[in-house]
């Protein structure tokens, strides 16, 4: 049940992650990169021992989409340079 609580977390954070660095890759596609980067946060969450859904989780969630948009906005920036 949790993965389904990071999952839509995810997607609200995305999308406002989305406002937070601009445009740029589509929301669609940064809708599922927020979900992705919210479930791996809450998964490291979890691996380092915190079990709580509440405000906290809106940080992780939020921290990690960022992260992850940034990390595909820049690998996708990177393999599209002229060589």
């Amino acid at each position: 049940m949790k993965i389904v609580i990071w999952a839509v977390l995810g997607a609200l954070v995305g999308w406002v992650a989305t406002m937070l660095v601009g445009g740029g890759g589509g929301l669609f596609w940064d809708v599922i990169v927020g979900v992705a980067g919210a479930v791996i946060g809450g998964f490291v969450m979890n691996l380092i021992g915190y079990h709580g859904i509440g405000g906290l989780d809106i940080l992780i969630a939020l921290s990690s989409a960022l992260v992850l948009i940034a990390t595909v906005r820049a690998v996708r920036k990177a393999g599209s340079r002229p060589n």
